[in-house]
């Protein structure tokens, strides 16, 4: 089923059972993040908080926290056939011909070719207010104690490269700083940071707009770390299989989502910064706080009664855990037809998805796992992994007990351990320095004698099928059931 927007999304999983409606007040200030935290730390329902103290309308969150929720935003019944959509796609066997090769980067042109549809009236822009308004009128969270103030924390920021004229669509957190101006945290390495570097060397502010909401598969794209020139909302239609409806924005010359809740319209100059955070991070600690950009908000565009869509991040598992598993099994198959010796990745929630990477492969020859692990430090945003492991293809990697198991068994520190620098996540706190440092590559692989291994490797205990299926048999005149 694909969801033109959020609210349909909403009143899906209410049918569903997977939405609690919250009638209690409740204080944006924390309390929110309180309850929502403890409901997605044992993997509980969406909530939809409809009376928030000091604001008109209700609070969406915890919408995508489960790995259910997650599938049926992405319009699939069960959350496995995430990675097998894709891995029909793209064919990633390892006897793949040259022009099978090419056939599938055609496929993977045409994700950048699913044209949004633009109209002429849109839900988003049934109020307009270009002067009398404040953000403060919207329930916009402070999560944790130690913020620096209120985050936007679901924010879709869309620019354009100026030089191509396509646009990006990013998932940046936004301070309100004030009732018409908010920070911009965009990484350097992030989309939009690039448009911005490129607005201010040709002396130019760039145009800024923030959906809030719209259908469920949007707001995912703007999460995907797609290749720089691809746009979301392009791959947003592609996933859906029918076009974004956009519509022009009234005071900026950029698209947007048409079903979406709110829209903040407005610019940002290369000439001003201000200190932002901290904030509460998915890394389950404080990012520290640092000069940012400031987005000033000219214009509002809402629905006559929005809903306002949050999210909270902090020590996982927490709603944006499941995301980035959906991104995990989306993305494998890509990395897959580069690396096709590759079975099967596993990016652990405790490594918070940029600092470890757990990778099965089919080792061919000796020295593999160190190729495979420099090859995946080459690749887009998995160069910021900062533990890779490379397991043989016989490993369950998606069972991090076994995973542990064999590479506390497998590895021998001077012979198996490569130490590299390189790019690290902005939000790296172990550093020396920030933005760049030190990772680590572990080969967890059998050893081979042409690897200098001269001994003989043991066997892993294993009981006979025989003796298995005899007590398979007999298991209920044990007593033990």
């Amino acid at each position: 089923m694909v969801f033109n927007d959020v609210r349909e999304f909403i009143s899906f999983l209410e049918e569903k059972g997977e939405l609690v409606r919250v009638r209690e007040e409740v204080d944006p200030i924390l309390e929110i993040t309180e309850i929502a935290d403890r409901i997605s730390k044992k993997q509980g329902p969406a909530l939809l908080f409809e009376r928030v103290k000091r604001s008109r309308y209700p609070v969406a969150i915890n919408l995508f926290g489960s790995y259910q929720r997650m599938a049926w935003a992405l319009g699939l019944e069960r959350f496995e056939e995430i990675g097998q959509q894709f891995e029909s796609l793209l064919r990633t066997d390892p006897d793949m011909k040259f022009v099978q090769k090419m056939e599938a980067l055609y496929n993977l042109y045409k994700l950048s070719t699913s044209k949004p549809k633009e109209v002429k009236r849109a839900p988003c822009q049934e109020i307009v207010r270009d002067a009398d308004f404040s953000l403060f009128e919207y329930p916009i969270l402070q999560c944790w104690p130690g913020d620096a103030g209120r985050f936007i924390t679901l924010p879709l920021v869309i620019t354009k490269d100026p030089e191509t004229g396509k646009q990006n669509v990013g998932m940046y957190r936004l301070q309100v700083f004030d009732g018409k101006t908010t920070g911009m945290h965009w990484h350097t390495h992030h989309d939009g940071a690039v448009n911005f570097r490129k607005n201010a060397k040709m002396g130019r502010k760039t145009e800024v707009a923030v959906a809030l909401g719209g259908d469920p598969v949007t707001i995912f794209s703007a999460t995907a770390p797609l290749p720089y020139g691809v746009e979301e909302l392009f791959f947003a239609g592609f996933l859906r299989k029918r076009a974004i409806e956009v519509v022009k924005a009234k005071t900026v010359d950029l698209l947007v989502p048409a079903q979406a809740e709110i829209i903040l319209e407005g610019y940002v100059d290369p000439s001003e910064e201000r200190i932002e955070g901290p904030f509460g991070d998915h890394t389950g600690y404080y990012s520290v706080a640092d000069k940012y950009p400031v987005f000033h908000v000219t214009c509002v565009t809402q629905r006559k009664e929005p809903i306002y869509p949050a999210t909270i991040v902090g020590k996982p598992p927490m709603e944006d855990c499941y995301m980035g598993k959906a991104t995990e099994r989306m993305f494998l198959p890509f990395i897959k037809m580069q690396l096709p010796e590759i079975v099967d990745m596993n990016l652990p929630l405790e490594g918070v998805f940029h600092n470890c990477a757990l990778i099965s492969i089919r080792k061919s020859y000796p020295m593999h796992a160190r190729k495979v692990m420099n090859a995946i430090w080459g690749l887009g945003q998995m160069m910021f992994t900062k533990f890779v492991i490379i397991y043989d293809e016989d490993v369950n990697v998606q069972n991090t007990s076994e995973a542990a198991w064999k590479a506390f068994n497998n590895v021998d520190p001077a012979r198996d351990i490569v130490v590299s620098e390189g790019p690290l996540d902005v939000l790296d706190h172990a550093s020396p320095r920030p933005i760049y440092g030190a990772k680590m590559g572990i080969d967890a692989t059998k050893k081979w004698p042409e690897e200098g291994y001269q001994r003989q490797w043991p066997d892993e205990i294993r009981m006979s099928d025989e003796i298995k299926a005899l007590v398979d048999r007999r298991w209920k005149s044990y007593g033990l059931e």
